[in-house]
């Protein structure tokens, strides 16, 4: 008697085998996609950081006496910049406030109004860069005109040169570490060794 086919224990052992390659395959690719999503958040979040950063340095380099007669500096401490400057090239000076809150690096704009002119109420704020993660570390420092590191507050009169330090993480329990955008801004308008 010559019967072809499988037994039950080979076909048991078949689809054991079969089980185990899809599971296998399949967090293979769960686990290729998660690491992916990771790295595209954090890549994003980086770009963000940058074009925020780059955006300050700007407005930071313009910085001009208010429409009130203010000094251009306002407020230097560590997790907080208060400035003027004429960000939007419409011959007035606006104030431009830098600051974080919780993981949110935010910028506020306030246009000055009313007579005589004055920089109240709320204006526009905007998140320029999220997943940040200084937590209570110093995101500016201040520096004279020797550059001498001010402690903060720094006094606005005495401020030159400006340290950003923003660390980026959108996920701080998996590797990689912070990524450190740092950059360094002179105020030119405030220049003395002209």
């Amino acid at each position: 008697m010559n019967t072809k086919g499988l037994t039950l224990l080979e076909l048991i052992i078949a689809i054991s085998v079969f089980v185990l390659a899809t599971f296998a395959v399949s967090t293979f690719i769960i686990q290729s996609f998660r690491a992916q999503n990771f790295s595209l958040e954090q890549s994003s979040a980086i770009n963000e950081a940058r074009r925020g950063v780059e955006t300050m340095i700007k407005e930071l380099r313009e910085a001009l006496p208010s429409d009130t007669g203010s000094y251009p500096i306002e407020l230097a401490d560590d997790q907080e910049l208060i400035f003027y400057a004429d960000f939007d090239r419409d011959d007035a000076v606006e104030k431009v406030r830098y600051w974080l809150d919780g993981t949110d690096f935010k910028k506020n704009i306030i246009e000055a109004s009313g007579t005589p002119l004055s920089y109240s109420g709320n204006g526009e704020t905007e998140v320029l860069s999220r997943f940040v993660r200084n937590n209570t570390n110093t995101i500016f420092i201040y520096y004279n005109s020797d550059y001498v590191t001010s402690t903060a507050p720094a006094d606005p009169s005495n401020v030159k040169l400006i340290h950003i330090n923003l660390k980026i993480n959108v996920n701080p329990q998996k590797a990689p570490l912070h990524f450190e955008l740092e950059s360094d801004v002179s105020l030119r308008n405030l220049k003395e060794n002209l």
